[in-house]
């Protein structure tokens, strides 16, 4: 994505991400966990006798299913540690990489973009298994879900019925007297793709963030960079442009794990939540944390249990 994880491609790596992730900055920021936390026995993963630590990058939607995939492991009888809110994927993934994270909720496409720019990998599968060729022999995905949060380019009902505009490539013509808002870095990643591959010359780009939904709605932007499980779409009325030449690539949920850290337990337990998660029951869960402001982790618990994984 985006600003998360890359979100999308390497520049969108973010990035997803978002959608898909800024770093936090400052310190270590694994210097002390978030929240710590052990479940039932002595050993992680059915008998290792390993903790798993779980990290998240620092956006509420990563730490939501950093909750549910350390839910899901303790229900196992996994021992785990939680180290949540850490930062970029530039900071998780060296974490990852030296063992001081063991499992984190990933982005494949963005991932991927982060690993390789210049890929052309289109569809999960496609996405996956170019993944499994770009990581190094330490680290790997898993199953990944059903479940996306892609980058969109998004505009209101009433732009969208006044403009004509149903995906990216309506833009043509119309771009050079609309302002587009995103996260920051969201111009220097973009601006040339949406030039070469759609032909669009926006009239102005506005650094919007995590506000970008609210600025389409007061109209201080025209078209906006909102990712597609941010509840805000279908609170606000907006409508995210289908994406015909597949600027943005899947971004499925996916555990990425180091391998020395989990054994199968703990890979089935993952797997587990990754048959379970879709794309509609994320923006349900992430509506209860971003717009009711509810406790990430009880929203974890209640979906788990919902979903027989607890």
């Amino acid at each position: 994505m985006t600003t998360r994880p890359v979100r999308v491609l390497a520049a969108a790596a973010l990035l997803l991400g978002a959608a898909a992730c800024s770093s936090s900055g400052g310190g270590d920021p694994l210097a002390a966990p978030t929240t710590s936390a052990s479940g039932p026995g002595p050993a992680s993963g059915g008998g290792s006798g390993k903790t798993v630590v779980v990290g998240s990058a620092n956006f509420p939607e990563n730490v939501l299913l950093a909750s549910i995939y350390s839910q899901a492991l303790k229900a196992k009888g996994v021992s785990v540690q939680e180290k949540f809110n850490i930062g970029s994927r530039e900071v998780l993934y060296g974490q990852l990489q030296s063992g001081n994270l063991t499992v984190l909720p990933e982005y494949n496409g963005a991932l991927l973009g982060y690993l390789d720019p210049k890929t052309t990998a289109a569809g999960t599968q496609a996405v996956d298994a170019a993944l499994l060729q770009k990581l190094p022999a330490g680290l790997t995905i898993l199953d990944p879900a059903a479940a996306e949060d892609k980058d969109s380019l998004t505009v209101t009902q009433e732009n969208a019925a006044k403009l004509g505009l149903k995906s990216i490539a309506d833009l043509n013509g119309k771009a050079a007297d609309l302002v587009i808002g995103g996260p920051p870095e969201f111009k220097s990643r973009r601006e040339a793709q949406f030039k070469d591959v759609y032909g669009l010359t926006f009239k102005e780009w506005k650094p919007t963030g995590e506000t970008t939904a609210n600025a389409l709605k007061d109209g201080a932007v025209q078209v906006g960079n909102v990712f597609t499980t941010d509840p805000r779409l279908v609170q606000l009325k907006l409508v995210a442009l289908d994406d015909p030449k597949n600027i943005f690539s899947v971004q499925n949920i996916v555990p990425l794990v180091n391998k020395a850290g989990v054994d199968a337990t703990a890979t089935a337990a993952l797997n587990a939540v990754s048959a379970k998660l879709d794309t509609a029951g994320l923006t349900a869960l992430m509506k209860r944390v971003a717009v009711d402001k509810e406790d990430p982790s009880a929203v974890a618990a209640d979906w788990l249990k919902t979903n027989g994984l607890s």
